[in-house]
């Protein structure tokens, strides 16, 4: 056979096999941004043009678009305000301490800004392919009524004129942040809103998080001359601002220069500047350029800032091993903003903390370049499947890369899984499937989104086998990188790569608030009994130790698995005879396993990854 037909031939059947792993029907938008940005560093406005073209593959007519217009959150009045003013634990970045220690009394910071402290974002015009649109703001949302239908596989080009001010910094954006950062350039342009399967997703911004279709962005910065900037995608004309390398002289107009930035294949765009920012950078092993921009406060913020830096570049390697390649050129890790939140490429983090505090947030920050940025996750409905996994992610970085434990323990999270204990018994806990924004409290957004989706990652393990889950996330990354998967998505990999079913674990932990507990009821020298004591069934991994010092691992399966997960192999089951029982059906609590030889001690899931309420119950030892 002509080797270029069979070279040919094998591409083609590789592309085939690439477009049907994802489920059938699958689509997405696109967009193209071109924007420019004349910024007024004293008022704290700027005016911006966009050109913005629009692809709908949605397979229907869309007579209809959407904007997102962040900045018009940060008035008094506004939802995100309204909010900090009832709920009950409200996030105290955002709110000012009115009473006492003893008596705290928080106010929203929202309800007292000035018309000068205030963020908008005001349309001037807009129009689509030449014609005007009509268009109305209600809150944070810009609907556009258009003059014509947008067609199944048509591109619209939109031009929008509009001006912004800047807020008092106080969620994420913002002006002249707590270190002293003048410009953290966060959700600061009207943003096209995401359609897909579901329908058009238009929350109002209340403070949680975001979903957008994918697209690429060129985007100028004119600003003043002194300013250091950092941003999202790749600088086009390093050589004529300041920071990053020795610049010419320039007849700059208004004292200003331009900052033009490209970035491709990302679904949101950062910038911070401030005129006391410094650059370093360092490139990976596996090419990864990787800069940091940071106010150096001190020689000791400096020397932490550059240490980071080296373990930054090493975590883009040990991550893009474990659950796929990074596929931008660069990452920007920027100082700016009110805590840590990821972008395109790109990172705001606040800069003036210990080592440790430090690296912990840019290795949480940069995976979610994993999951959110490659894979669009709706972290609007989501939350758990953003937040817990990359801080499954975070962590097992640290433990390798920080703390230097070098092989992974079989439960790299229990800090998250004690969190979630905390949680689920608080009377706090609400199903990890609601919708971010409507949590009763932050106490329980967080620990379901950081802790609980934590946990649901490193229990999956249990169930179907570590070796299996490592399978499943760089299976994951191969068909849906650059697309908008659902959990269902997830769970259908783990599914095939595994060969157990999951609907029961992936419905009862997220849809529900069950908890699960097990106990050791009873120990003879002829029968072991377990207990489930909850209305949460798992399989069970049970260690017995016997009298005359042999070891035996008993592995029950739950019914509803229709599966076994194979042996797995770490340190605590050396010496261990593995022994495979027949399947645990949910409907009965009680099961008995026979033993032949005097029994020592037992205990139920010897690794620590079955997240059961109640441990005091799992370990019995004869006295």
């Amino acid at each position: 056979m002509n080797l270029k037909y069979l070279y040919t031939l094998i591409i083609g059947i590789f592309l085939i096999q690439t477009t049907n792993a994802q489920r059938k029907g699958y689509w997405q938008q696109a967009v193209d941004y071109k924007m420019d940005i004349d910024m007024n560093e004293k008022t704290y406005q700027y005016d911006g043009f966009m050109q913005l073209k629009y692809t709908n593959n949605s397979g229907q007519s869309l007579n209809k678009v959407y904007f997102h217009l962040y900045f018009n959150a940060f008035q008094p009045g506004s939802m995100m305000d309204n909010r900090l003013s009832n709920i009950i634990d409200p996030d105290k970045r955002m709110t000012t301490n009115i009473g006492t220690k003893e008596k705290p009394q928080y106010q929203s910071r929202i309800a007292v800004l000035t018309p000068k402290q205030i963020g908008y974002q005001k349309i001037k015009s807009l129009a689509m392919n030449g014609n005007n649109t009509t268009f109305k703001v209600d809150g944070t949302i810009l609907e556009v009524t258009l003059p014509n239908a947008i067609e199944d596989g048509e591109t619209a080009t939109f031009e929008m004129k509009w001006e912004a001010q800047v807020p008092e910094q106080i969620r994420r954006s913002g002006r002249n942040s707590k270190e002293g950062v003048a410009l953290s350039m966060a959700q600061w342009y009207p943003k096209m809103a995401h359609f897909d399967e579901f329908g058009w997703h238009l929350d109002e911004y209340i403070g949680r998080e975001f979903i957008a279709p994918f697209g690429n962005f060129d985007v100028t910065i004119n600003i003043n001359k002194n300013y250091v900037l950092g941003a999202s995608g790749v600088l086009q004309n390093p050589n004529q601002v300041k920071g990053y390398v020795s610049r010419p002289k320039l007849k700059a107009k208004d004292n200003k220069v331009q900052w033009h930035y490209v970035a491709k294949n990302i679904h949101d765009f950062v910038w911070a500047a401030d005129p006391k920012f410094a650059v370093d950078s360092a490139l990976s092993k596996g090419g990864v350029h990787v800069y940091t921009v940071f106010i150096p406060q001190d020689d000791s913020v400096r020397t932490n800032w550059k240490t980071a830096l080296g373990l930054a570049t090493a975590f883009f390697d040990f991550n893009s091993s474990r659950f796929g390649a990074y596929p931008w050129p660069n990452y920007t890790i920027i100082q700016g903003g009110d805590g840590g939140m990821e972008y395109g490429t790109a990172t705001l983090v606040t800069g003036g903390r210990n080592l440790k505090s430090l690296v912990g947030v840019i290795f949480h920050e940069a995976a979610h370049s994993w999951y959110q940025h490659l894979f669009g996750i709706n972290e609007t409905v989501d939350e758990w499947f953003d937040e817990g996994f990359t801080s499954y992610v975070e962590e097992l970085a640290l433990q390798h890369l920080f703390e230097k434990r070098g092989a992974i323990e079989a439960n790299p999270s229990i800090e998250a899984y004690r969190a979630y204990y905390k949680l689920a018994l608080s009377g706090k806990e609400e199903p990890a499937s609601l919708l971010a924004d409507y949590y009763n409290t932050n106490y329980a957004y967080s620990n379901e989104a950081y802790n609980k989706g934590q946990v649901l990652a490193v229990q999956l393990g249990y169930i179907i086998g570590q070796e299996n889950l490592d399978k499943t996330f760089l299976e994951f990354y191969k068909q849906w990188k650059f697309k908008h998967p659902t959990p269902n998505d997830f769970k259908r990999i783990a599914e095939n790569v595994s060969g157990i079913n999951l609907k029961w674990y992936f419905n009862l932990f997220l849809n529900t608030t069950r908890k699960i507990d097990y106990a050791i009821e009873n120990v003879t020298d002829k029968e072991i009994t377990l207990q489930n004591k909850s209305d949460f069934a798992m399989p069970i991994d049970l260690s017995v130790e016997y009298e005359d010092g042999s070891k035996e691992l008993f592995y029950i399966p739950l019914r509803e698995m229709r599966g076994e997960k194979p042996t797995e192999h770490f340190n605590i089951y050396e010496g261990f005879k593995r022994t495979v029982l027949e399947d645990w059906n949910w409907t009965q609590p009680a099961y008995r396993i026979p033993v032949s030889k005097k029994v020592k001690k037992v205990i139920i899931d010897p690794s620590l990854r079955l997240a059961d309420v109640e441990s005091a119950n799992n370990t019995w030892e004869k006295k």
